[in-house]
């Protein structure tokens, strides 16, 4: 009997021992002693929020300013892990984002939530790189942010141009 409960319970304290340490990694890059929020020009999405990890900033449709409403939700927070710091650290200001948008909030374990305009900010946890944009538009409650800190619902246009004989048109 020994055996077999060895032979079975091995892999499911292996599976949740890496489970464990796949989530710890996971909010490993969300909180430290410093975060800073910068922009970055995304090709599909124009100049957008990002930490200073490169990766893309989101924001939820069901926050308000000053509350997350993502943070009770076990499984939202494995996807849709929060940009915090620990409570005495100040998060910092990269280049084209606005110093006087970024704060805090409370969060869980006494950490604060880095806020910009005042909303939550979150990190995708399928954007493996840098400026990957996978969360745009999940369940139609997840969109990147603008420098303004508005959500980012559509890309943005690519330019367009007139020929040499001009009398192009940008309507189309």
């Amino acid at each position: 009997m020994g055996r077999r409960l060895i032979r079975w319970g091995l892999p499911f304290v292996l599976v949740a021992v890496t489970g464990a340490g796949a989530a710890m990694a996971a909010t490993a890059f969300t909180h430290a002693n410093a975060a800073t929020v910068k922009v970055e020009k995304s090709g599909k999405f124009g100049m957008i929020l990002v930490g200073s990890n490169g990766r893309t900033l989101y924001r939820y449709t069901l926050d308000r300013k000053g509350v997350n409403r993502c943070s009770s939700n076990a499984t939202c927070n494995k996807y849709w892990p929060p940009l915090l710091v620990k409570p005495a650290v100040t998060p910092t200001v990269g280049s084209g984002a606005k110093a006087g948008l970024v704060g805090t909030i409370k969060a869980a374990h006494g950490l604060r939530q880095v806020t910009y305009a005042g909303f939550p900010l979150y990190f995708f946890a399928g954007d493996k790189q840098a400026g990957q944009t996978t969360g745009q538009g999940f369940e139609s409650h997840w969109y990147v942010v603008s420098t303004a800190g508005a959500f980012v619902k559509h890309a943005v246009a690519a330019p367009t141009t007139t020929g040499a004989a001009g009398g192009g048109s940008t309507w189309g």
